[in-house]
């Protein structure tokens, strides 16, 4: 289901790819992966967030599948997997609601695993898929960008003690998802030492920045 050697897989321009993400994020779009005949995120015992407003989504899941979201308002479920630990609508080696598939699916990308560095990946199919992505970098502005969104990912795995206890996500493919939406406060440095001296201040600055995200 999905190649296990070293081959390496272009990811496309990264400034492109990174204007695709974080409007897929934002605005519940979707991103146009090229998989190939890799199936690693559909076989991987994953739990799929149902959102209240994915009605189509709904529409196409038997209602037997979904349960309540453990620590979500009601209204909110999960989709659980097989004992195969495949989604239960992967069928045939597709997935079989794709133009209905749930957005958790939808904004999922393994290129952000590369992107921002963060390699602690909780399982093993998905984490070598995603070595495997090469990203072009033909700028100037392109690299910046890359450098910020990893020393955003860093920051967030050194720097824990700067925030709240329990304030940071656990899951590694959380914490890249946050240093995607805070990357663009660590464009204005250039070297590490800075972050490190200033390291309070921008601790500050992501907790205002993600309150206010909570807010809109």
């Amino acid at each position: 289901m999905c190649k296990t050697d070293n081959s390496k897989i272009p990811a496309g321009r990264f400034g492109r790819w990174l204007k695709e993400i974080i409007k897929a994020a934002g605005s519940g779009g979707s991103m146009d992966v090229p998989c190939g005949e890799c199936r690693a995120c559909c076989t991987s015992s994953y739990f799929i967030h149902i959102r209240p407003d994915e009605t189509e989504t709904r529409a196409h899941i038997p209602r037997a599948l979904l349960f309540p979201a453990p620590g979500l308002p009601r209204g909110h479920h999960v989709m659980g997997y097989n004992d195969k630990g495949h989604c239960p609508m992967f069928i045939d080696n597709a997935c079989s609601i794709y133009a209905f598939r749930p957005l958790t699916c939808r904004i999922y990308d393994c290129r952000l695993f590369p992107a921002t560095a963060v390699w602690e990946i909780e399982n093993s199919k998905i984490k070598a898929q995603a070595r495997r992505w090469r990203f072009e970098l033909t700028t100037d502005e392109e690299r910046k960008q890359w450098e910020a969104l990893q020393r955003a990912a860093a920051f967030l795995n050194e720097q824990s003690a700067c925030f709240p206890e329990a304030y940071l996500p656990a899951r590694a493919s959380r914490r890249a998802i946050l240093a995607l939406r805070i990357h663009e406060i660590f464009l204005k440095f250039d070297d590490d030492r800075d972050i490190r001296d200033h390291r309070r201040e921008i601790a500050g600055e992501i907790m205002t920045l993600l309150s206010e995200h909570k807010t809109d």
